[in-house]
């Protein structure tokens, strides 16, 4: 297996372990995960209309989202402790979903994508969760990282696949 398709997480004896970042450099990085909400039109005309019966939506969700990206490590048991030096969550409605955005961004020895897609993940939970009396069938689609910066990798983007 080449470098590039060595499994980090796993040692010479196969056995999981945390990689150990501490000879890196702290380097400014940042992550942004998108993800969606599919749901009935109800829900969305509730959304705009702020009528949903549990509250406001989309503030619930954005900021569940924001704690969710400080909690990695809590989640992922080999995730590092990172400082998350800032934190963006944007829902936008449109026709048959709530559009989910999140941008983690800190300056450390590891990269934020597990921050901001557990930030979209946990948005999306709490919009399910908000809108499920309503709207029993919605669920979460098309969840991923479309851009990262920063890191000895650089800079990558990408679209998510329909």
């Amino acid at each position: 297996m080449n470098d590039e398709m060595k499994l980090t997480h796993v040692d010479a004896r196969g056995h999981a372990r945390m990689v150990d970042v501490s000879a890196k450099s702290p380097t400014v990085r940042t992550a942004t995960a998108r993800g969606e909400v599919a749901c009935s039109p109800v829900v969305l005309s509730a959304l705009r209309d702020g009528t949903v019966p549990k509250g406001d939506v989309l503030a619930v969700a954005r900021v569940a989202g924001i704690a969710a990206a400080k909690r990695v490590p809590d989640l992922l048991p080999l995730a590092h402790t990172i400082g998350v030096h800032g934190c963006t969550v944007d829902l936008n409605l449109h026709d048959d979903h709530v559009a989910i955005e999140a941008t983690v961004t800190t300056a450390d020895r590891t990269g934020v994508e597990m921050e901001a897609l557990t930030a979209v993940s946990v948005a999306a939970l709490a919009v399910i969760d908000m809108v499920k009396g309503v709207d029993r069938s919605a669920f979460i689609r098309r969840c991923g990282i479309v851009a990262k910066s920063g890191g000895r990798s650089g800079d990558w983007s990408r679209e998510l696949p329909n």
